[in-house]
């Protein structure tokens, strides 16, 4: 497999997993944390790192937004819930 194809290919999973995360607003970010190590947060991070390694500047607040697909502070006044007891200790547990 070339190069090109390799990162398109890279690219629709990574689409893939945007769409998906932004489908399945039920599924809270301690959760993906405690089970996978990541979420929706390390993603926008990872994206805007890439971005300022090319130089482009981007902000927190706008990976997450691409992430999200809106504002950060509109996703968890819509979609976020607080936090249960045993979800904190298996972050705890796991961090």
């Amino acid at each position: 497999m070339d190069d090109a194809t390799r990162t398109e290919l890279e690219a629709a999973a990574f689409r893939r997993l945007v769409s998906h995360f932004r489908e399945r607003t039920d599924v809270q970010n301690i959760d993906l944390m405690n089970l996978s190590g990541f979420c929706r947060n390390c993603l926008s991070r990872w994206y805007q790192e890439a971005a300022n390694d090319k130089g482009i500047e981007m902000e927190k607040f706008e990976a997450r937004e691409i992430i999200y697909g809106m504002p950060f502070d509109e996703w968890k006044e819509l979609h976020q819930t607080e936090a249960t007891k045993e979800q904190q200790e298996a972050f705890k547990k796991s961090h």
